[in-house]
């Protein structure tokens, strides 16, 4: 969840590594430091409470020289946000520096004991007990660095990607990882670390993916070597990176969040492109191909996921069940974990994940594997965790979301799971080839219906604005509309800090119509397929109770918007492809709503992208 950076080449490291930072910040944006051994020699670190602009004012004054460096942006899990806390940390000698992503699990008895042992500490972090531990082992062993890193990082549990650098090697990094995604990019007699590519795109396409429990010695002027916890060697397999540096910028718009919501029509073809085939009314997907008896041959479907991902699996799990007519269960990977779940053989588990690296979904999968399961990953990364433990899987495609709060990944993954949907169905001989041709032709034309919704930006962002002093709000739907309902809620209080609740439109009667008076604003998803009565009279409910109704509808519906205080309309189009349009207009109500009271939606309060930690 915290933002990596390392360097060390030719080049001055600092202003590669701000503006590293600034590309990273949207995993951490707590506090900052940057640690650089500079041309006198001497190992220095500035950081500091705040975003990687406060940590540039820091360093304004200060001698930033050097060709090699490391620096981090944090999310809080152990200390609450403030200059010391802050990343990089030294050794209690002050000659290493490191800096973490990660939770360590055993800090506290590590701390006690190296307490004991007469070092001391600055920090309430758990990192600092990495480097702490890693210099006793100098110590109480007389072994170098190189020696000492896995011999400290064998008594650590938990999880981690970690850089040191050695103010007595101004030449070398040694990185690791175990459960946190590290890249070393590869240049002319230089190398790059970071979290992501994103402070790498600029530099060099060539990356090396750190494999679980790897550790990776960088040295200028040498090859990439990688060892593992047991001292094993490893071969540096190079990739090559797909993203390109416009992905990873605004391209004239405000905010990341907005330019995400409208890249979604190029986004929802990419994810289509090769396995959609409207001339042949089929979709062909060569994970179920080559893995053809396993999946048709399970008995059940499992989905897990957090988050948005979970949201996008409701419907997915509707579309499976619709189409192959296999049971399907949607389960949290953060409780799925940590129960004892039934679990057989004969089931696939669906691993969804934007970033693919989220902890408590990849520990899902570990834990399926165990019990024997076939594993079936979604995610946006290649090459990421959940896409390297799954046994086959669909990339998503969409390139760097950067905005903290996901919007086309989750029209990604819901297209995604139609895609596997329709694939199996059509394998299983369970949906006709004319209802499938209709289907994949339709599916073809709904990127330029959410270019139509788009248009309508302006109209929503004045709508918006009334509602910058509501403290509540209430997200109804039903059918394939309730994980939408779900999602919208969850994007207005991720980036406004407002409440607000999605819930299934019938439930309405048994809690939440209690809440129900004429400040409460509910917003009721209700296109005219699927169960549009029942919702119609969900929305009477609401307003004889004087409940203020937005509504998002089919275009040309008058009985809803009779009795709708404002509405949003979507073009008409399959029930199963609602929500990807009627999520359009909720991710844009919550974004203006957002921006009117000032909230900074790139960056929300206490979030992160990654959940690399649990």
């Amino acid at each position: 969840m915290c933002g990596i950076v390392g360097y060390v080449g030719g080049r001055q490291a600092y202003p590669i590594l701000i503006k590293g930072l600034t590309r990273l910040e949207y995993r951490g944006y707590d506090s900052a430091g940057v640690a650089l051994i500079g041309d006198s020699g001497k190992l220095v670190i500035y950081k500091t409470k705040g975003k990687v602009k406060d940590l540039e004012a820091v360093t304004a004054d200060k001698d930033i020289s050097g060709s090699i460096g490391i620096a981090h942006t944090r999310w809080a899990t152990h200390g609450e946000p403030s200059d010391i806390n802050s990343h990089p940390h030294y050794s209690e000698n002050h000659n290493l520096a490191l800096i973490h992503n990660g939770i360590i699990e055993n800090y506290l008895s590590l701390k006690t004991e190296l307490t004991r042992k007469g070092y001391h500490f600055q920090s309430q972090t758990d990192t600092e007990v990495v480097i702490q531990l890693i210099q006793y082992m100098m110590d109480s062993r007389s072994v170098s660095l190189e020696e000492a890193v896995p011999l400290a990082l064998n008594l650590v549990v938990g999880a981690y990607a970690l850089v040191i650098m050695d103010k007595d090697q101004p030449d070398k990094l040694i990185a690791a990882r175990k459960g946190s995604p590290l890249i070393i990019g590869v240049g002319e007699d230089e190398y790059f670390v970071g979290s992501d590519a994103s402070p790498i795109i600029e530099y060099t396409h060539k990356v090396v993916y750190l494999g679980e429990e790897q550790i990776a010695y960088i040295k200028r002027g040498e090859d990439l070597r990688i060892t593992d916890l047991r001292n094993e060697e490893h071969t540096a397999r190079i990739s090559e990176l797909e993203m390109s540096l416009s992905e990873i910028e605004k391209g004239g718009f405000p905010h990341f969040m907005l330019k995400e919501i409208f890249e979604q029509p190029r986004t929802l073809k990419a994810s289509m492109q090769g396995r959609l085939h409207p001339e042949l009314g089929e979709v062909k997907l060569s994970g179920v191909i080559d893995n053809r008896e396993r999946l048709l041959g399970a008995k059940r479907i499992i989905i897990c996921a957090c988050g948005t991902s979970w949201h996008a699996g409701l419907i997915g799990k509707y579309m499976i069940e619709e189409f192959t007519r296999k049971p399907v269960e949607v389960e949290y990977a953060s409780e799925f974990r940590y129960r004892r779940p039934v679990i057989f053989p004969t089931d696939v588990v669906i691993a969804i994940s934007q970033s693919g690296e989220t902890a408590d979904t990849l520990a899902a999968v570990k834990l399926a594997r165990e019990a024997g399961a076939f594993l079936f990953g979604i995610c946006n990364v290649v090459g990421s965790s959940i896409a390297r433990a799954t046994d086959t899987g669909c990339y998503t495609h969409i390139g760097p979301e950067i905005g903290v709060a996901s919007t086309k990944a989750f029209t990604a993954q819901v297209t995604t799971l139609f895609l596997l949907a329709l694939s199996l169905a059509e394998q299983l001989g369970t949906v006709t080839d004319e209802r499938r041709a209709q289907l994949v032709n339709e599916l073809q034309r709904i990127p330029e219906k959410i270019e139509k919704i788009l248009q309508h930006d302006g109209e929503i962002a004045d709508i918006a604005k009334i509602f910058t002093y509501t403290r509540n709000f209430l997200y109804l739907g039903r059918g394939y509309n309730y994980p939408v309902a779900l999602e919208g809620a969850l994007k207005l209080k991720e980036i406004s800090y407002i409440h607000a609740e999605g819930y299934p439109a019938a439930e309405m009667k048994h809690g939440p119509i209690a809440l129900i008076d004429e400040e409460m604003p509910v917003v009721v998803i209700a296109p005219k397929r699927g169960n549009y009565e029942k919702i119609l009279s969900n929305i009477q409910e609401v307003k004889a109770r004087k409940g203020r109704i937005i509504s998002v509808v089919t275009e040309g519906d008058t009985d809803v918007k009779a009795l709708s205080d404002w509405s949003f309309e979507i073009p008409d189009s399959e029930e199963c492809f609602e929500p990807i349009l009627s999520i359009i207009p909720l991710q844009l109500l919550a974004y203006h709503i957002a921006i009117a009271k000032g909230r900074n939606v790139d960056q929300p309060r206490n979030l992160a992208k990654s959940v690399t930690v649990e």
